[in-house]
């Protein structure tokens, strides 16, 4: 059995594209995935399977894709993690998170590796304190006074930057908690 994080974009935002979590437990267990749990009312399930087959997943995401759309008619975007990748998100953070309130980190969770020439038309030195930092499928975003006020998390949601890339944002307590849930 392996436990992933399903993390589902854009949902819940604003009284759009609606996807009660009791609604969407139901949906995974009657996919048959097991010890199913959600986090927060924005996208996040838990679940574990044996079935996900060696694309793991890959294979997992594109059942949840059809899934979501056939039972809530519209389309969402989602990215499937395990634990080790989660863990290793955590493991692997630029910024001092220890000393952090979970407000001001932020991880975007990427479908495709990028590389810092995606972003070589931002002047980072315009934005400090404020800071980012690329991962492993993943962007570190360090904003001192939080999401609602920075300009860099702006600058950086322009739709030009992530032209062909699934891109979900989570603050640092819910990558740390979800880390936690899929430990086996």
């Amino acid at each position: 059995m392996t436990t992933y994080a399903a993390l589902l974009r854009g949902i819940n935002v604003g009284g759009h594209r609606k996807v009660p979590m009791a609604d969407l437990r139901q949906l995974l267990e009657d996919l048959g995935y097991e010890n199913v749990r959600t986090y927060l009312q924005s996208g996040n399930a838990v679940f574990s399977t044996g079935a996900a087959g060696p694309n793991g997943a890959d294979a997992v995401t594109a059942v949840l894709d059809r899934a979501v759309e056939d039972r809530f008619g519209f389309s969402v975007e989602i990215l499937v993690r395990d634990h080790g990748y989660l863990r290793a998100v955590v493991e692997d953070c630029p910024f001092p998170a220890e000393r952090l309130e979970g407000r001001q980190l932020h991880v975007t969770y990427l479908s495709v590796d990028v590389d810092e020439d995606r972003f070589a038309g931002l002047d980072r030195a315009a934005f400090l304190p404020e800071e980012f930092r690329v991962g492993d499928h993943a962007l570190y975003l360090y904003v001192p006074d939080g999401l609602g006020r920075s300009r860099l998390a702006d600058a950086l949601a322009k739709p030009a930057l992530w032209k062909g890339v699934v891109a979900t944002s989570r603050n640092w307590n819910t990558v740390t908690r979800l880390m936690e849930m899929t430990r086996d």
